[in-house]
């Protein structure tokens, strides 16, 4: 069997000059790029941190931090399919509209499934706030999409569903 370095140098061998530097230069170029690609373990690991950054981000209306970590183009689409935006969020989070007392993952549910560039974060979040003088406390579970972009993960597309029933286990 002929091992894939064998058969480039001699392929190499073989090439006129300008097709030496050429496929060199090709070799080069695919190792460097295989390199700066994180596996899916360290890239899952990075858009899990992203997503709980967001998540302490929207419950301290922090509309930087917010603002960094969302694609231009994003969009969450709630569970009774009111469409939000970028701006939307983030003027709200500006206007301090919902005040948070929690705002978190609960323990244990987040999972982060990779492909290629692309992320998906499921967990189960419990919001306790007050949104418009009323208070709310419910739990609902989410998927937040992230796609890879040269600046870095962008959060680009989020779903949420409708909250969950009470129930007395509390």
């Amino acid at each position: 069997m002929t091992s894939f370095t064998s058969y480039t140098r001699d392929l190499i061998q073989v090439l006129p000059g300008n097709g030496k530097l050429l496929m060199i230069t090709a070799l080069a170029l695919g190792t460097a790029t295989a390199e700066l690609n994180a596996s899916s373990e360290e890239d899952a690991k990075t858009v899990a941190a992203l997503d709980t950054k967001y998540q302490a981000a929207v419950k301290s209306n922090d509309a930087a931090t917010m603002d960094q970590i969302l694609a231009d183009d994003f969009v969450l689409v709630n569970g009774r399919g009111k469409v939000s935006s970028k701006t939307d969020l983030i003027e709200s989070a500006r206007k301090k509209e919902v005040t948070y007392e929690r705002q978190d993952e609960e323990s244990g549910t987040q999972k982060v499934r990779v492909w290629g560039d692309t992320a998906v974060v499921t967990a189960l979040l419990w919001i306790k706030a007050v949104q418009a003088d009323k208070p709310i406390d419910y739990k609902l579970w989410f998927s937040d999409t992230y796609v890879r972009s040269p600046a870095g993960w962008r959060y680009v597309f989020g779903q949420a569903s409708l909250p969950l029933p009470k129930t007395d286990s509390k």
